[in-house]
């Protein structure tokens, strides 16, 4: 069974169609590349994956479950579309850091919110076992539940820096744990994204173009780290310009064209025994301009 399976995605703003029945499925651990010209509709699917937009029609099943079902949209609070966002991680290519805060804490800043959004809602949950219990009992209780609020703060703090430090050691960037973003290099800075998108442990991890804001040197660097970041337990859609990546390191690609997916198999099937003329003549124009 796939991890992923989105089914019948379409999606208009206005009177325009961008995306007109996108259908695929991806397994877990696997990378799956998304090519095409500018204005075909990647950078779309990839906002509805993440519950940026939110999809007019199709259905979205993660791990055999349907998380969406755009027949019942209407059925999905705002709280609810932030929660199914969660399973997804989304790297921009503008890298979007926040430009007052260090690089430590552009990556600890949405889990610290996450948590403590958790830690109000305990104690929500705690104001309500306490309500009608007698004074005595009532003054113990909370006692007792000061101090696993306490405990569940500091623990889930450190697990958060914890977990900062292992990502900031697996894109290499250790050593720049308290620079700002303007201190940084493009690459170093897609690097945090990278990380940052990572710390909140997405289910599925989405590049949209990451190297398309860097320099030609720069852009390797970055390439090395999304490779590395590959393994059985890593999932990952990216969108890509970079042609030779998508080749040597993408499970399955696919080939979206005016809001349709025009071709997609494994890499080998893809760039070398197209079948599409519109992929055929992708490709050509692709090698000329590497030229």
């Amino acid at each position: 069974m796939a991890f992923l399976e989105v089914n019948n995605y379409h999606k208009k703003f206005g009177e325009n169609e961008v995306l007109k029945g996108i259908s695929f499925s991806l397994n877990k651990g696997e990378i799956l590349a998304v090519i095409g010209s500018s204005g075909g509709g990647k950078t779309t699917l990839l906002r509805c994956l993440n519950f940026l937009e939110i999809p007019d029609e199709g259905t979205l099943l993660l791990d055999g479950k349907m998380l969406f079902d755009a027949s019942e949209k209407k059925k999905n609070t705002d709280a609810q579309i932030r929660e199914k966002r969660l399973h997804f991680g989304l790297v921009f290519q503008q890298f979007n850091l926040f430009p007052q805060y260090t690089v430590f804490k552009n990556i600890t800043l949405a889990s610290t919110l996450l948590a403590k959004q958790n830690i109000k809602e305990k104690k929500r949950s705690f104001k309500q076992e306490c309500k009608g219990l007698p004074k005595e009992e009532k003054k113990a209780r909370k006692a007792e539940q000061s101090k696993v609020l306490a405990e569940l703060t500091d623990g889930l703090k450190k697990r958060i820096e914890e977990r900062a430090e292992q990502l900031l050691e697996r894109v290499g960037l250790s050593d720049k744990r308290d620079a700002y973003p303007y201190q940084l290099s493009g690459g170093q800075q897609q690097r945090v994204a990278i990380a940052r998108a990572l710390a909140l442990e997405p289910d599925i991890l989405c590049f949209d173009e990451p190297t398309s804001a860097l320099d030609p040197e720069l852009t390797g660097e970055v390439l090395k780290v999304i490779k590395g970041l590959k393994s059985s337990e890593s999932t990952m859609i990216v969108v890509t310009h970079e042609m030779e990546f998508a080749k040597n390191v993408a499970d399955h690609v696919i080939f979206i064209s005016d809001g349709m997916i025009e071709e997609e198999g494994t890499p080998r099937e893809v760039f070398e025994h197209p079948k599409s003329e519109k992929t055929q003549a992708f490709l050509r124009k692709s090698l000329e301009e590497n030229f």
